[in-house]
């Protein structure tokens, strides 16, 4: 929540997620899918968690822990960023 994105408040929910790395089994397609269902399902209940609605939600997916903000080209990360729309999570592209 400490860092705004370029449309005001934005809240990340960062997991780890083994299976994207190399090998892992998981294609980005299939990530994709998983953070749309995180970000509906875990992100939105817990919005009012933070106060007023934020303006960006974003969901990472990392193959292991990284401190946010390290560059970390070893390890496979996805993102994506959503908009609350209709009590929903609408993608939107980066």
């Amino acid at each position: 929540l400490n860092s705004p994105g370029p449309e005001g408040t934005t809240l990340r929910f960062r997991f780890v997620a083994p299976g994207i790395a190399e090998g892992g089994g998981v294609d980005f397609e299939t990530a994709a899918a998983d953070m749309l269902a995180l970000c509906e399902g875990y992100a939105l209940p817990r919005l009012s968690d933070f106060g007023a609605a934020p303006a960006q939600v974003v969901i990472s997916l990392s193959a292991e822990p990284v401190a946010f903000g390290v560059t970390a080209p070893d390890v496979a990360q996805f993102f994506e960023s959503y908009s609350i729309v209709d009590g929903g999570c609408q993608w939107e592209m980066f």
